[in-house]
């Protein structure tokens, strides 16, 4: 949506890799290094698909220092990885990697620092009872552009690195290989 938003013609199309499974083989601990590894085997995977084209491949990873949070398995995790956010600043570590060709042409990780207000137990239920299931597909149990904004004192960062993808950058490659002219 970002990248047709700005203008760009596009195919959304999933990436068929196991993030779990490929984020312990490379062993890595750094969140930047998995969000860039991870979306570095999304593009690849997808650029095998689709030969001449280039491709887009993005991902996020959630920190308190190194402490990474997945997406919640359910209301109960949810509500636990809330109140383990509230109250302080986390970081948002968005990746994106375009690939043609099997080759990797172009990377680039964005780091936005979120802080959480205070929230007592029944502030983030009363939240999860109105945000619903569609926050249990984050990794951060919120989305920034909804409900999710209510939760927040502090952002420091990018709009599009909040959303997932560092588009600015993204656009600027893009531009630099003359496939942009705007």
């Amino acid at each position: 949506m970002l990248l047709a938003n700005a203008g760009l013609p596009c195919e959304a199309m999933p990436a068929d890799i196991d993030e779990r499974a490929i984020q312990q083989e490379a062993g890595l601990i750094a969140p930047y290094e998995i969000a860039l590894h991870l979306a570095q085997a999304k593009a690849l995977a997808a650029s095998g698909t689709r030969p001449g084209h280039y491709v887009v491949g993005a991902d996020q990873t959630l920190a308190i220092g190194e402490r990474l949070f997945n997406k919640p398995d359910g209301r109960d995790q949810a509500m636990q990885q809330l109140l383990a956010l509230a109250g302080r600043t986390h970081a948002l570590h968005s990746a994106v990697v375009v690939a043609r060709d099997g080759e990797v042409v172009f990377s680039h990780v964005a780091i936005a620092w979120m802080t959480m207000r205070a929230l007592s137990e029944a502030d983030i239920a009363v939240y999860l009872d109105k945000a619903g299931d569609a926050v249990m597909s984050s990794v951060g149990v919120y989305q920034l552009e909804g409900l999710g904004v209510h939760l927040f004192e502090r952002i420091d960062g990018d709009h599009f690195t909040i959303l997932g993808l560092p588009l600015l950058p993204v656009l600027a490659f893009f531009r630099e290989a003359g496939l942009l002219r705007i």
